[in-house]
């Protein structure tokens, strides 16, 4: 199944609410990288280039459209938008090393080519997004989370 490409524009029902994600990388070795525009829309948006040029919810990695069709969600190509500047670049994520008790003794930190580690996050490094393929799951109730 062919996935979505960087710049494509995905509307996603979400009960009775339209949610609105962007592509904005591929990665040889991973699934395309998502930004959750900010937001749940009762209908859509008059001026979709300014809600891509908004605020961002949230960032994941996920095969976005054969996720969505595995689980059923309605969704819809919009068309392609302009990726803002901010998000140009492929995003850091961040990854728990832990011990065997389960406490986290390190984080890598993985920029789409390198590695690099920390013992201890900062207030920035807190808000990367954690370096995991979420399932459609996990992303459809993080899209429900997100305020109008």
């Amino acid at each position: 199944m062919i996935e979505f490409n960087p710049r494509d524009v995905i509307e996603i029902e979400i009960l009775d609410h339209k949610a609105y994600v962007q592509v904005t990388h591929r990665h040889a070795s991973y699934p395309p990288v998502v930004r959750a525009l900010d937001g749940l829309h009762k209908d859509r948006p008059d001026d979709l280039q300014a809600l891509v040029s908004g605020p961002t919810n949230f960032i994941a990695m996920i095969p976005l459209k054969s996720a969505l069709s595995r689980s059923g969600a309605r969704f819809e190509l919009i068309e392609g938008a302009d990726i803002p500047e901010v998000h140009r670049s492929f995003p850091t994520f961040r990854m728990p090393i832990r011990n065997k008790s389960g406490e986290i003794v390190y984080w890598w930190f993985w920029d789409g080519s390198g590695l690099s580690y920390d013992a201890d996050l900062d207030a920035d490094q807190e808000k990367l997004p954690l370096r995991e393929v979420m399932t459609a799951q996990q992303f459809l109730e993080r899209l429900g989370q997100m305020q109008d």
